[in-house]
């Protein structure tokens, strides 16, 4: 079976389901009453936990994107030459760095 058409489904459902999840709230911040406000307050404090987890998660997901490509390069060049396997780790390494950077960012943003 062929992986492409089934990639290509995958990718179809997650923007459909991305674009619904970001239109579908709108009329609720659209509301001129005070409930607005709850939903998504205009506080400076709200914005820097925000941005923090923003930070984050986005070099979370780096990290994660990273690892998995050089991990999976790197193991299947280790199987066709296994002096390589200390260079795989070490790339893999680099990209492990990038949560931690993510993590330290989104300190000094609330630290701040």
């Amino acid at each position: 079976m062929n992986a492409r058409p089934v990639m290509n489904t995958m990718l179809m459902i997650l923007t459909l389901t991305l674009l619904v999840g970001v239109f579908t709230p709108l009329p609720a911040f659209a509301s001129s009453d005070s409930q607005s406000q709850i939903i998504f307050p205009n506080d400076p404090a709200a914005a820097k936990y925000i941005a923090a987890g923003l930070a984050f998660g986005l070099a979370a997901l780096a990290a994660g994107l990273a690892i998995g490509r050089a991990g999976s390069a790197g193991m299947a060049a280790t199987a066709e030459r296994p002096e390589v396997k200390t260079t795989a780790i070490i790339i893999a390494a680099l990209g492990e760095a990038l949560a931690i950077y993510g993590l330290v960012v989104a300190l000094l943003i609330v630290g701040a």
